[in-house]
């Protein structure tokens, strides 16, 4: 990879032995593999010995969930926040869990849909829960720092599974509860 990136420096014009990009495709090799880490995780080792047996059947919302992922399409980043929720059905999981079910998905080159996607997915196929919620708010660098250059453009996704697809009360309670006391908008 190291070579690759002295590549990409000559061809876009610049000096890959300048004294400020010598140890640049090093710094590149690791910064990708921290921000690609997510293929080398295990959901099911994630997710081993954190759900547990509980009797509990209210809504559970992770709320402001920090996300930092790359677009697919042109590398670039996009950030924002998730908001996650599910109605156990007998099972709970571990409250660290869900922000890591967020960052090992968002941590591979991701479309924010598909991404939005796998985390309700994988909550639902290992809780089995009566639903899951899930909500992405993300800016994306490659329409604001090129193409179209609206840099306050907020990207927001859904995926709705179980009651809160069915049920619009349950899907009305959860927006609301998401939405009560932003503490910060963009």
């Amino acid at each position: 990879m190291e070579e690759l990136i002295r590549k990409l420096l000559r061809e876009i014009g610049e000096d890959p032995e300048r004294n400020g990009l010598l140890r640049t495709p090093e710094r590149v090799k690791e910064s990708m593999a921290f921000l690609t880490s997510g293929y080398r995780e295990d959901i099911e080792k994630v997710l081993e010995g954190a759900i547990f047996d509980e009797e509990y059947d209210e809504m559970v919302i992770s709320k402001d969930i920090s996300l930092y992922s790359l677009c697919e399409h042109h590398l670039l980043p996009f950030f924002g926040k998730c908001h996650v929720a599910y109605i156990p059905k007998g099972k709970i999981i571990g409250l660290s869990k869900i922000p890591r079910v967020v960052q090992v998905y968002s941590r591979r080159l991701q479309v924010q849909e598909r991404l939005t996607n796998q985390i309700a997915k994988t909550l639902m196929d290992h809780l089995k829960p009566y639903g899951v919620a899930v909500t992405i708010e993300a800016i994306h660098l490659c329409m604001a720092m090129r193409g179209v250059r609206k840099r306050d453009a907020l990207i927001i996704t859904s995926s709705m599974l179980g009651a809160f697809r069915t049920d619009s009360k349950t899907r009305l309670e959860y927006l609301n509860l998401i939405r009560s006391g932003d503490r910060h908008r963009w």
